[in-house]
């Protein structure tokens, strides 16, 4: 008789009857679920991610919705997400069923780490500036409402693309491929790069925009409830509540819910990041190696799907708005091909 077993039970089969030592086997353990891990997870993020990215660049290329300052800048922030995970995402998947080969090709290790920090970068950073562009919008300052044009957000976005561009650009130097004492073999060759690295990713690209995201946030929670509490009493409350439209309100809790996502699921890869440089002093045994690997390469998916998840959250909260444009847009492409 033939027994056909699968790939899991084989693996747990060979480790039990290896005569290899706790720690080899514990190691073999941790290498084949972060393995697993990257084929179905890697697959399952990268899908979902470039169909609701694309969908999402659709619908907010609208003419009735590119002309907000606001979901302008979501619009700019779905291609930075598209491109981290076409750049970032599709390598891990590689690295799950073949080689990747940016962990043994040099230029390919530069090129799709500076691309992948850069419009991660770029998509933070355009979330931050839709906070403020809403707290502009909901302020009672005649002049913070009249600074806050899709001119003047354009040009904004376009300096932190130049910025983001300068800052990684030292990742052309410091990124190396086949490197053994790293929790990535594509990542920075010295410990001075990897602390440079991780301190520009961690300040610059997550925690600086998470406090903007914050105090602005707040910002704006404050500037509605001025204007409610002031609705009855003078016309100038009345035209500011008229300003303060539907379409305002939707995108204020789009943007509310985006940034609880994005806290929840970066800032793990901060501390990851954070604790292999703290600890690259200690000696590297294997076992650590295969931890510091794991851990990364776990915190690292959890940063995809933060790429993945706008276009879900606004059409879950997105309110009519966005709901209403998406179905108009799907109708209108039916009855083309009708």
């Amino acid at each position: 008789m033939i027994f056909v077993f699968d790939d899991t039970f084989t693996f747990f089969y060979l480790l039990v009857m290896s005569n290899n030592t706790w720690e080899d086997k514990y190691i073999e353990y941790l290498n084949f679920i972060s393995t697993e891990i990257d084929r179905s997870l890697s697959i399952v993020i990268f899908f979902f991610g470039v169909l609701g990215n694309i969908a999402n660049i659709i619908v907010l290329s609208q003419r009735t919705l590119r002309r907000n300052p606001c979901a302008w800048l979501f619009l700019m922030s779905s291609i930075a997400n598209l491109i981290s995970l076409l750049f970032g995402l599709s390598t891990r998947i590689l690295a799950g069923w073949s080689k990747d080969p940016t962990e043994h090709i040099s230029w390919a290790c530069k090129c799709r780490s500076f691309l992948l920090f850069t419009s991660r970068t770029v998509a933070f950073w355009l979330i931050a500036f839709a906070t403020i562009n809403r707290a502009l919008a909901s302020s009672r300052n005649v002049r913070h409402r009249q600074i806050n044009t899709l001119k003047n957000v354009r040009i904004c976005s376009l300096a932190i693309v130049l910025l983001s561009i300068i800052i990684y650009s030292h990742m052309f130097y410091c990124y190396e491929a086949n490197l053994t004492d790293s929790p990535l073999k594509c990542y920075g060759n010295t410990v001075a790069c990897r602390i440079i690295s991780d301190l520009f990713y961690g300040w610059f690209s997550i925690i600086i925009p998470l406090i903007l995201m914050t105090i602005f946030g707040i910002k704006t929670v404050v500037h509605i409830r001025q204007s409610q509490r002031r609705i009855h009493n003078t016309t100038i409350s009345h035209q500011r509540q008229a300003y303060w439209t539907k379409k305002d309100h939707s995108l204020l809790l789009m943007l509310c819910i985006q940034i609880i996502i994005q806290a929840v699921l970066t800032l793990p890869q901060v501390c990851s990041k954070f604790y292999i440089s703290l600890t690259i002093s200690q000696l590297q045994k294997p076992l650590k190696l295969t931890v510091d690997h794991s851990l990364y390469n776990l915190t690292l998916l959890l940063s995809f799907i933060a790429n993945t998840t706008p276009f879900y959250v606004y059409t879950l909260f997105g309110g009519h708005v966005f709901r209403k444009s998406l179905i108009d847009l799907i109708k209108k492409k039916l009855c083309f091909f009708q």
